[in-house]
């Protein structure tokens, strides 16, 4: 399999010596730490299997969060730690578009326009629900930012996972289920994201110049509802916390001067290859990197930090609610189940050559050099 880490390999060197002194830090670290994962440069373990003596070489892996080959554990543990957040009930799936007109200002203002994007798209949807004639009361949002395309194009958009009901704040405070299937009007969160973030950029970058048209183009918001099953939709979901802007399963060809990858034509819904120069897949891929501290998750509404009481209380009166429609027949099934999957999970240090043996830890591999800058 062709990989990211190849094409770094065969035109990093001219691509830093064209374009090396304009570079961000965070492109630069993204290329030397993908050069690196899982080779000898940064260390690892060396095991033996116990039964053919055959030897295998563990190398660590950067941690980048560029990086094709990192983040599989991530994300289940990410999982894991959700689950105790989410609430029993129906749930919305959410897309903010940003328009062409205004994407030159966030490519080149990434820290303080992703930021502010983030922050209006939730706050809209927060506002909007709080409307009577359509939750009455304050939502969770879950808030991932991406920034290309199948094509790996610059294409900033925000995927926003929505709880279906709110909690009214008062005196009494309670739950308000959303209507079945519809969470609020598209047209009007897709006109106050806009507004919000018209406002956050004059009171925080009044220095920046965007075009006047970035705010009267209408903005593209999508949403999806997902219905019951929370589990379901926060696995959807972690899909797009930890995706990259392409993996290693979608490169196709590698030669001395271009890169193809394959990618899903939207209104096709069909497979298609696209080629470009060495020099552009690393241009292509590099925009996507973000800058160094910047969160690409956020949570808002029920979900922020500050309001993790207001949640619990919500989340325990939906449990009560669900526990009264439980049958106690389908426990006996659902233990069944979980020790059935624990007795089919993989042996992961079984030798990987005889599949008899078990691998054994020779020593620990110590890193050949420094990390890159």
């Amino acid at each position: 399999m062709i990989e990211v880490a190849d094409i770094f390999r065969r035109f990093a060197d001219p691509y830093l010596a064209a374009h090396g002194a304009a570079m961000l830090p965070s492109h630069r670290r993204a290329i030397a730490d993908i050069l690196a994962c899982r080779t000898e440069a940064l260390g690892g373990h060396l095991w033996q299997c116990n039964h053919c003596g055959d030897q295998v070489y563990s190398y660590h892996g950067c941690k980048n969060r560029g990086c094709p080959k990192c983040h599989s554990n991530d994300t289940e543990r990410w999982l894991e730690a959700r689950k105790l957040e989410m609430l029993p009930c129906p749930y919305f799936h959410i897309t903010v578009t940003v328009p062409e007109e205004l994407r030159q200002t966030l490519r080149a203002n990434q820290s303080d326009g992703y930021c502010l994007l983030m922050k209006a798209a939730a706050e809209a949807i927060i506002d909007i629900a709080r409307d009577p004639r359509f939750v009455g009361g304050t939502v969770g949002v879950l808030a991932v930012l991406h920034t290309w395309t199948q094509q790996l194009r610059y294409h900033p958009h925000v995927h926003c996972l929505v709880t279906g009901g709110g909690v009214s704040i008062g005196a009494t405070p309670c739950w308000h289920p959303a209507r079945p299937s519809f969470l609020a009007p598209e047209t009007a969160i897709a006109k106050l994201v806009r507004g919000k973030l018209k406002a956050y950029f004059a009171q925080k970058r009044p220095d920046l110049i965007i075009p006047a048209t970035a705010w009267t183009t209408p903005w593209v918001v999508r949403i999806t509802p997902w219905g019951e099953g929370e589990d379901a939709v926060l696995r959807y979901l972690a899909r797009y916390v930890f995706r990259i802007a392409i993996t290693n399963s979608r490169i196709v060809c590698l030669d001395d001067h271009s890169v193809s990858f394959r990618y899903k034509h939207r209104k096709s819904n069909r497979w298609r290859t696209c080629t470009v120069t060495g020099e552009e897949f690393m241009r292509r891929f590099l925009q996507h990197v973000l800058p160094k501290g910047l969160h690409k998750v956020r949570y808002f509404g029920l979900w922020h930090p500050s309001k993790r009481g207001i949640a619990g209380k919500a989340r325990l009166l939906l449990r009560m609610q669900q526990a009264q429609h439980i049958s106690p027949h389908s426990l006996p099934d659902i233990e069944r189940s979980t020790a059935a999957d624990h007795a089919s999970a993989p042996d992961l240090r079984r030798c990987p050559r005889c599949r008899r043996g078990h691998l054994v830890l020779v020593r620990k591999l110590l890193p050949k050099q420094a990390q890159g800058p």
